[in-house]
């Protein structure tokens, strides 16, 4: 049986979600239509406009969405020449200025307002500190995993994306201040209330709010302890198997269920495939890339040379992952790397 460890990439849709998605396909209506069938399609959308608010200290008015973090972020970012680090995601890289420093894994904040700074990192696990006035923030990852809460944060933007906590891809959210002036890209119907025309993604949005409700009550009750002691006896064995392995971000905030590891001599792309034969999904980095297994920025900016960064693995656990699968993985992997020193 296959065993599924690249939550970073994307997570397993929740049965919440999946029934709240179930649902909504049996409402035929538009949500800008004023007749019945559409003012119950628009309930749904609202339903989630409210599920999303609750869960991230925010008004429903400040909700706004759209078809991911991607297009969240273009939304965000677009024509406004913020300033960011170089351990960002890709979606924000392309908007931005990688001028901001990354010091023993930290980003450097200079001026907040005219920054971005993410909560948390796809391929390292390490959290971020967000200063107050920061102008965006891409919560994507480290929402559901780690406290985070809109009215506290002291952000003036955040964005998620559904697919990153047990909701279906292909929607997301932007959040921002109602009446905060935005540069919408799409244009037409008024939408959003006026802020990304298009008809809602009915099904999507159903999706997104079940899961961000079912995220928010599971990290609420504590279930990511569990899953950081999974992720640590991971990194005891991959350890005691190979002395020399760096964890990156070890001594620093992370993610209870991400270990981005470092073997010599093994490159990260060769070490998925090998997985991936024995029965283990796994990552040598962000998925957000259409397959393409390219050196990383992010280890660069963390101090790792090039040669130490071809040998990264991410493993990524999940609330569905047992300690039972955790130390199968080990097992598997540390058969393998001693194969490799033996040939």
């Amino acid at each position: 049986m296959r065993v599924y460890l690249d939550h970073n990439a994307t997570t397993p849709v929740r049965a919440e979600a999946r029934a709240a998605m179930i649902a909504a396909m049996d409402a035929v209506g538009n949500p800008s239509s004023v007749h019945a069938e559409g003012r119950a399609a628009k309930a749904i959308v609202e339903r989630a406009r409210a599920q999303i608010a609750a869960a991230v200290g925010a008004g429903t008015a400040d909700i706004v969405f759209t078809s991911g973090a991607t297009e969240a972020a273009a939304l965000a970012l677009a024509g406004r020449g913020l300033q960011a680090s170089l351990v960002e995601h890709d979606a924000v890289h392309a908007w931005v200025d990688p001028v901001l420093p990354v010091l023993a894994g930290r980003v450097q904040v200079v001026d907040a307002a005219r920054s971005t700074v993410q909560l948390a990192n796809s391929e390292t696990g390490i959290v971020q500190d967000l200063p107050a006035g920061l102008a965006v923030s891409d919560i994507t990852q480290g929402f559901g995993r780690v406290p985070f809460s809109y009215d506290w944060a002291g952000v003036q933007m955040v964005f998620l994306s559904a697919h990153k906590f047990g909701g279906p891809k292909g929607v997301g959210a932007l959040i921002l201040p109602r009446g905060h002036d935005l540069n919408a890209q799409l244009r037409g119907g008024g939408q959003e209330m006026g802020r990304r025309s298009g008809t809602e993604n009915v099904i999507g949005i159903a999706g997104l709010g079940a899961a961000v409700a079912a995220a928010q009550a599971d990290l609420a009750a504590g279930r990511w302890e569990q899953i950081a002691q999974f992720r640590n006896i991971l990194e005891m064995g991959i350890e005691a198997a190979e002395k020399n392995t760096i964890f990156v971000g070890k001594d620093l905030p992370r993610l209870p269920n991400t270990s981005c590891f470092v073997t010599s001599g093994w490159k990260g792309e060769t070490q998925v495939m090998a997985m991936d034969l024995a029965g283990y999904a796994v990552s040598a980095g962000s998925a957000c890339s259409s397959g393409k297994v390219k050196q990383s920025r992010v280890l660069r900016a963390l101090g790792l040379d090039d040669d130490a960064a071809a040998g990264a693995l991410r493993v990524s656990l999940g609330l569905e992952t047992t300690e039972d699968q955790v130390l199968r993985f080990v097992q598997a992997w540390t058969e393998k790397r001693a194969r490799l020193r033996a040939a």
